[in-house]
Formats: structure tokens, sequence, C-alpha cells
């Protein structure tokens, strides 16, 4: 049974290495040149709803793509409701799907991704009584490290439902914050993209102080204990 387990770890592995081979490129592109993205969005009609939403679940799967660009092209694309959920929904399945296969193969799967050094480092999600809450708050502040939280997860003990409603609900502010700016970015109106943009960055920097200080917290009472 283990041979066969390996057998599909190896097949996801090829998968997603050549997806990020043959969509790298595009996916920049598209996320650096809005007025390409635009022209082609409407010439694909509907069916880039469903090629935009997939590229969103492979840079959520594909740790080392940036979300951010996605987010602000969503909404210079197709306005700021459409954008937001678009990119929630995508982002909330490409989440899901990861859970589901670190649950599958374990740290082996997570290991493709991310460094030994890197997983020790996240020390918060050994804080089972509040994980939800704490998971929560991350996802709701930009700044925090979410890609490796999104592959972690799957090896705590939090249920797949609850991972859902923190994946969209949490992300949610944040894609709506991102899309508007693409969408004010889209009709020239650049004193609100500034006032976007400035709002985005302090919320980073708050996010990165919180994740360090709880992950830190985290670390020193670990350690207190193992003494």
């Amino acid at each position: 049974m283990k041979k066969y387990r390996y057998l599909i770890l190896a097949a996801l592995v090829l998968l997603f290495a050549g997806a990020t081979a043959l969509l790298w490129k595009p996916l920049m592109l598209f996320a650096e040149n809005p007025e390409t993205l635009k022209a082609w969005a409407e010439e694909t009609g509907p069916l880039s709803f469903v090629i935009f939403g997939a590229m969103n679940m492979l840079q959520v799967i594909i740790a080392i793509i940036p979300g951010g660009p996605f987010e602000v092209a969503a909404g210079y694309m197709y306005g700021i409701v459409p954008g937001t959920l678009l990119c929630d929904v995508a982002m909330t399945l490409g989440s899901m799907l990861v859970f589901l296969l670190v649950r599958k193969f374990g740290m082996k799967f997570v290991l493709l991704f991310f460094s030994q050094e890197q997983v020790d480092n996240v020390h918060f999600l050994k804080n089972t009584s509040r994980l939800r809450t704490i998971l929560f708050i991350l996802f709701l502040i930009p700044g925090t490290p979410k890609d490796i939280i999104t592959y972690l997860v799957g090896l705590s003990d939090l249920d797949p439902w609850s991972w859902v409603f923190i994946c969209f609900i949490g992300r949610l502010p944040a894609i709506l914050f991102s899309a508007m700016g693409g969408s004010a970015l889209g009709t020239s109106q650049y004193g609100m993209v500034i006032g976007i943009s400035v709002l985005l960055v302090v919320c980073y920097f708050a996010g990165s102080w919180l994740y360090k200080k709880w992950n830190v917290k985290k670390k020193d009472s670990d350690s207190d204990t193992e003494e």
C-alpha cells in the first residue's frame, strides 16, 4: 500500500512541476500586465472565470507563486464583487486541496515545498485549545505566512469544515481590498489606489508583528515546558 502512495506522490510532484513550468510565464504576464489580462478576459468570455480561477488555485498549491497580484488583477478584470468572490472561492478550493493532500501524504508532501527548518519554526499550531481563533485572525490580517500555514494545518487536528470557513471568511477582507485597488486602477482613481495600498502595507506589517509575537510566545512556552 505504501508503494502506491509513493507512486501517487511522485505523480503529483511531476504534475505540479509541469503545471508550474507551463503556466509560470503566462501567470506572471497576466498578473503584471492588467491591460493584456483584461483584453484576454473579454475575448475569452465566461471561460476566463474558469481559467483564472484554476490559476488562482494553482498559486495556492505552488506556494512560491504570489497571490496578491491575482487579487488586484481580478478586481481590474471583473470588478470588485465578482473579482473578490472568484479569488476567494478559488483560493479556498486550493487550500482545501492542500489540506486533503497533506492529510493523505503527511509531512512528505509538506517537505516538497518547505524545508524542515521552516516547518520547525512554526510553533503556534500546537496551541490546540485556541487553534481556530488564532488561524482565523492570522488569515484575516495580511502579512502572515499563509502559504506554510496552509500546508501545516493539514497535520493538525482541525476539522475540514472549520478550515473551509477560516479560508473563505478569513481571506475575504484582504481580497476585497486588493480587488478594490484593482478596480480603482482600472478607472484611474489613483487616490483610492494609493489609500488602499497604504492600508494594506500597514496591515501587512501588523500581521507580521502579530504572527511573530504569537509564534515566539508559543515557542517560549514549549521551551519552558521541556525544562
